[in-house]
């Protein structure tokens, strides 16, 4: 059961590689364009340092990743008002400075606070929420004055705030990037050094793993919006999923119809040590699709 569904969902994301339209080589942007135009596949003749002024023109202040409220159920137990819950992240970043720090990076805060409810319980009690802070710096990765994408790194720590039996932290040296294959089609990875100082998960990486893969695809009008995300564990093929399909409410806003499938472990620090599947729907307020986060 567990291998088919990833099967079927790789298979479904699959086509949406094929979305992208390549453009026109000899196309030539001007100074009015946004920061989606930087991305696209052409030919930019502009200098390094126009496209690193419309990188800086950005609103500092954003959404980091998605914002969602969902609510669902699991797939691998019996379905109870106590094993049915609600799920919702709020995060957010916030540039600290513009593209003049060596090697023309820029610094940047983030902030991920994700919480499991268990809404249909007695009393709706909050099982854990884990908060996520970081401070780090990014590069913009050019070539022949073309955007490919963006190279980051990040001190970060997590936790659950949380005393005694029922706390799990760990601290972090985060290492990424993100690529843009073409204007609808990009693949991030994240690899980590971690120090695991929480006595109660010594043995988080078992189940974390040491790095993640995200692939994220649209449509040319960003109707649709897929995920995916790989997260390998210990022990060969082991391999933590994170899967989503979002539908665009509105042309003029940012707001999705929202659909999460998870199936591993590390999900919640404090159940990171337990195997859960589920499916969860709801809504979701994503950053832009270009963004450099």
């Amino acid at each position: 059961m567990n291998k088919f569904i990833k099967y079927i969902l790789i298979f479904l994301l699959f086509p949406f590689t094929l979305f992208g339209q390549t453009q026109d080589s000899t196309a030539i942007l001007n100074k009015e364009d946004n920061l989606a135009d930087l991305f696209k596949r052409v030919t930019i003749y502009r200098s390094e340092k126009e496209i690193l002024d419309a990188i800086d023109k950005i609103p500092p202040f954003g959404i980091y990743k998605d914002n969602f409220f969902i609510t669902g159920i699991p797939l691998n137990q019996k379905i109870t008002n106590n094993t049915a819950d609600a799920m919702f992240q709020i995060s957010i970043r916030h540039r600290l400075t513009k593209s003049i720090l060596p090697f023309g990076t820029f610094a940047y805060l983030t902030y991920t606070q994700k919480s499991f409810w268990n809404i249909y319980a007695e009393s709706s009690p909050f099982r854990d929420t884990n908060y996520n802070p970081g401070v780090g710096l990014a590069k913009v990765i050019l070539h022949k004055n073309r955007l490919l994408g963006v190279a980051f790194i990040q001190i970060k720590h997590e936790s659950n705030g949380r005393e005694k039996e029922e706390s799990r932290s760990w601290n972090y040296l985060s290492l990424a990037a993100k690529y843009y294959i073409n204007p609808q089609f990009n693949i991030s990875g994240e690899f980590w050094l971690p120090y695991v100082d929480g006595d109660n998960n010594k043995d988080l990486l078992d189940y974390k793993g040491l790095g993640q893969i995200n692939v994220s695809l649209t449509d040319a009008r960003q109707k649709w919006w897929l995920e995916m995300q790989l997260n390998q564990r210990k022990g060969f093929g082991n391999i933590n999923t994170i899967a989503s399909i979002a539908f665009k409410v509105s042309k003029s806003s940012n707001q999705y119809l929202f659909l999460r499938f998870q199936d591993g472990y590390g999900d919640s620090l404090l159940d990171y040590n337990k195997y859960s599947m589920n499916v969860r729907i709801g809504m979701c307020i994503k950053p832009d699709f270009y963004s450099i986060y």
